[in-house]
């Protein structure tokens, strides 16, 4: 049986926990999906606290715009989020799904988010958007 130096041990130690948190890197997993059904879905969102899946109205210039649905995210991964349409969205439209906080509003469990403001705003890792674009089927 070999042996293995504290160095060896520290070092694999080390590896394990950053493959650890990379796995737990804040983003959102989508793919493009018919919206037939008034859901948009995210298959996997990962989130440094609890907050919002929030889907945007987006273009060819991938700037956020109006939100069309949102639904209640938990602190870690999570599968398989729906988020109920408040509005009509089209064959072909874009949607950006992203990661906002639960944070500055005035009523916690209350998404409070509108264009521009604080509260219950976008989080950002390094300055990026937590986001995926789809287009509605």
């Amino acid at each position: 049986m070999k042996k293995l130096t504290l160095t060896a041990c520290l070092l694999a130690l080390s590896a394990g926990s950053a493959l650890a948190q990379d796995a737990m890197a804040p983003m959102v997993e989508a793919s493009d999906q018919s919206v037939a059904n008034g859901i948009v879905s995210a298959t996997k969102v990962v989130a440094p606290a609890n907050g919002w899946l929030v889907v945007h109205r987006t273009d060819a210039e991938m700037k956020p715009g109006p939100v069309v649905a949102y639904a209640p995210i938990r602190e870690g991964e999570t599968a398989d989020v729906a988020a109920i349409l408040t509005e009509p969205v089209a064959t072909g439209d874009m949607l950006m799904l992203m990661v906002h906080g639960e944070d500055g509003g005035m009523t916690t469990g209350s998404f409070e988010y509108t264009l521009g403001a604080k509260e219950d705003g976008p989080i950002r890792i390094d300055d990026k958007l937590v986001m995926a674009t789809i287009t509605a089927q």
